[in-house]
Parts: C-alpha cells; sequence; structure tokens
C-alpha cells in the first residue's frame, strides 16, 4: 500500500476494517430493502416516526428530531415534508413560539410504526443475532461499547 511505517493499515487491520465495513453496509441494505418491502416504510420514516412515537405527547420540534435522528436540516424538512403528505405527522406552529413548528405523530403514523417494529425486530434477529451464537452476542455487545463509548463521548470508556 504505502512505504511509510504506520502510513496505512497491516494486512490485518485492513481485513478487519474491510470486513467490517463491508458487512455493515450489506446489513442496514438489507434492513432497508425488507423494511420498505413488509410495511412500505423508509428507514428515514422509521427513526423519525419511533423517535415521535418515544416523544412525550408523539411531538418534537425539528431540531429536536434533528439531534434524535442526526438528519441534516434541509433534509429532515423534505422528508418531513413527503411524510405530512402521506398522513404520517403533521406540522403544526408551536403555541410559544409562532417562528418554530411542533412535529405531530398522527394515528395513522403511530399505526405504521406500530404494525413496522415486530418486522424490524425479525430482521435485527434474522440478519444479526441468529446467525451468531450466544457467546459471539456477548463478544458483538461488548465490542459495541467499546467502539461506541469514545464516539459517543464517555469519558469512562477506553
Amino acid at each position: 500500500m504505502h512505504d511509510a511505517p504506520g502510513a496505512w493499515l497491516s494486512a490485518e487491520e485492513e481485513r478487519a476494517w474491510r470486513t467490517f465495513f463491508e458487512t455493515q453496509i450489506l446489513f442496514w441494505r438489507r434492513m432497508a430493502r425488507e423494511l420498505q418491502q413488509d410495511t412500505g416504510l423508509s428507514e428515514p420514516d422509521f427513526a423519525l416516526l419511533a423517535a415521535l412515537l418515544e416523544a412525550p405527547g408523539g411531538s418534537l420540534r425539528p431540531y429536536e428530531l434533528s439531534e434524535v435522528t442526526d438528519f441534516e436540516k434541509s433534509r429532515l424538512h423534505h422528508h418531513l415534508t413527503r411524510m405530512v403528505g402521506r398522513g404520517l405527522i403533521t406540522r403544526s406552529a408551536d403555541p410559544g413560539n409562532s417562528r418554530a413548528a411542533i412535529i405531530t405523530l398522527t394515528p395513522e403514523g403511530r399505526a405504521a410504526i406500530t404494525a413496522a417494529f415486530p418486522h424490524r425486530a425479525a430482521h435485527i434477529r434474522r440478519w444479526l443475532l441468529e446467525p451468531l451464537s450466544p457467546a459471539q452476542r456477548a463478544a458483538l455487545t461488548e465490542i459495541s461499547d467499546r467502539m461506541g463509548g469514545p464516539l459517543r463521548g464517555d469519558p469512562q470508556a477506553s
């Protein structure tokens, strides 16, 4: 690869990186395809509806949805507009701030996300959990915690 020591990954590091990277792409591609086929919801639909379902009163401001789902402002705006058109959510003026909006889950949106959860659980089991032994699942959890802690800014993680 590169001549300078440490300039690139060793063969072992390269294999670990590529295996991780390729597997997570395949996993999420499969999860998205099966979610869409089984429920008619896209991954962004699922993420936004799930966030609203968990929110008090089924409502959040757009910036709160953006923080929870990590969507960019423009992407979020366009996706919310499509979801309003499909009757999954409503967008209304915030009574406490006329310049702000409140996004609220509709009964149709609640029904869609509630119906999608068993499909999502089945997909997770099929593509992530069932191929692994209990010991491998425990190792996956430990590895994910180890990697995720510093990425979340957890000072206790190493």
